[in-house]
């Protein structure tokens, strides 16, 4: 799936889905005079209604952080690894081992993670520390167990969380678990 497409498909259903365009959006946001994302999107959920998928792309795109916005999508990923460089063998071997479930599969960088996406998000991998490497899941209905932890406040788009913090901690188990959120997300 091409992520340009994607989002270029959302941008135009802006004023269909919501009553107004993303530029319309975007004024309003600036209004609150606020640059923190999770405030934005908390206001456009409240006081308008928005979904959190449209509110979250105001916010990213007011703060330039989408995937769209910049230049070079491997920029977004090199700042998110540096001083974590130890980190980026166990994504990208992650990232190679998501992208086998399917060609219907597109990674988006964030400023802090990169979400992975089929018709929606099911999953984001995050340098959460310079030791550990964070996934986040969408699986509901499942409780933790074990490894498998509640996301908690980790990330409002995740139910669940699971550290990485050396190839060992990418098993069978780990991947089944991805590929379950991959399959609910069709």
């Amino acid at each position: 799936m091409d992520v340009d497409k994607a989002l270029l498909s959302m941008i135009s259903n802006f004023k269909e889905k919501t009553g107004k365009s993303l530029d319309e959006w975007l004024e309003i946001a600036r209004s609150f005079n606020t640059e923190k994302h999770s405030e934005i999107i908390k206001r456009l959920k409240t006081e308008f209604g928005l979904t959190h998928g449209y509110a979250n792309m105001v916010a990213h795109k007011l703060k330039g952080s989408d995937a769209g916005s910049a230049e070079d999508k491997n920029d977004l990923i090199d700042q998110q690894y540096k001083g974590k460089e130890a980190l980026k063998s166990l994504y990208d071997h992650l990232l190679s081992e998501i992208m086998k479930f399917g060609d219907d599969i597109e990674a988006a960088p964030k400023n802090a993670y990169v979400s992975i996406r089929r018709k929606k998000q099911f999953a984001i991998l995050q340098p959460s520390t310079k030791t550990r490497l964070d996934v986040g899941l969408v699986l509901k209905g499942t409780g933790p167990s074990g490894r498998l932890e509640a996301a908690g406040s980790f990330n409002a788009m995740c139910t669940h969380r699971v550290r990485i913090e050396s190839a060992d901690d990418i098993t069978g188990e780990v991947l089944d678990w991805i590929r379950n959120a991959y399959s609910e997300a069709n």
